[in-house]
């Protein structure tokens, strides 16, 4: 029975809310109210209770959606982050490799130009 009186209080509230809103939106023009309440049938409650379901339904899949997304994302973020620090610890050893390489290109150069000279050298004594 208290439920029925809160039920009736809460409903009220809102009605006086709104008619006074009413009046101090429109004080000249009558006041229009469209209140439907349907009486609903045991069929239609029975089709709301399967809607309800299937919106549950759809919000449980959403949730678990949700929650495989985030796990992802942190697995995802892991490997980023295991990556960056393999390339900061690759880092020097890259820098160290690339000088090797300018060294070696260096060299050649100098090699193939002695090189040059040097056949340049017997081909001026076959002359």
């Amino acid at each position: 029975m208290s439920e029925f009186a809160w039920d009736t209080e809460t409903v009220k509230e809102p009605e006086v809310q709104e008619h006074d809103e009413l009046e101090a939106r429109q004080p000249d023009e009558p006041e229009v109210r469209e209140r439907s309440v349907p009486a609903a049938p045991a069929e239609t409650l029975a089709l709301s209770a399967d809607d309800f379901s299937a919106l549950e339904e759809r919000i449980l899949r959403a949730v678990n959606l949700v929650k495989r997304e985030r796990q992802a994302r942190v697995a995802i973020e892991e490997r980023a982050a295991k990556a960056e620090s393999q390339l900061r610890e690759q880092a020097p050893l890259t820098e160290q490799l690339q000088n090797e390489v300018n060294a070696l290109r260096a060299e050649r150069d100098q090699v193939r130009q002695r090189m040059e000279r040097l056949l340049g050298q017997l081909d001026s004594l076959e002359l």
